[in-house]
């Protein structure tokens, strides 16, 4: 299999730089997959899980919002936040999650259809943390 260059980055850290095989990436308008020659383009990423499959081996790292860009250079993902599932505060995201919940009652029309989208991304990416599958 072809490989291409892939860089996750996020304010804090480089999560990931090397060649990879494929990258799956929950994005705003639906998951989606890239391979080696994928066609240049900018998506808008949602909270929730991308896999960076490499030499048969598969990483889970949980991003909650950024930028993806495929271009003849390969994939770069500037996350706001990446972390390995692994590394995952599941209690602190828990909490987090219900501060959000709590200050739903609050926001207003359109932002409070925004809350309640992002809301239900992260309460997602929880269920997904803990899955047998994610471990």
């Amino acid at each position: 299999m072809a490989t291409f260059h892939f860089d996750l980055v996020s304010p804090e850290q480089i999560a990931f730089s090397g060649e990879v095989d494929q990258v799956d990436i929950p994005g705003a308008e639906g998951d989606f997959g890239v391979l080696a020659g994928h066609a240049p383009v900018v998506s808008v990423i949602r909270p929730g899980i991308l896999t960076v499959t490499a030499g048969g081996n598969q990483k889970k790292i949980v991003v909650l919002g950024g930028i993806a860009e495929v271009s003849e250079k390969g994939l770069t993902v500037l996350a706001d936040v990446a972390t390995a599932a692994p590394d995952m505060d599941l209690q602190e995201f828990a909490a987090t999650i219900q501060t959000m919940e709590q200050q739903l009652p609050r926001a207003p029309g359109v932002e409070l259809d925004s809350a309640i989208e992002r809301l239900d991304h992260f309460r997602d990416v929880q269920r997904q943390l803990s899955t047998t599958a994610m471990h």
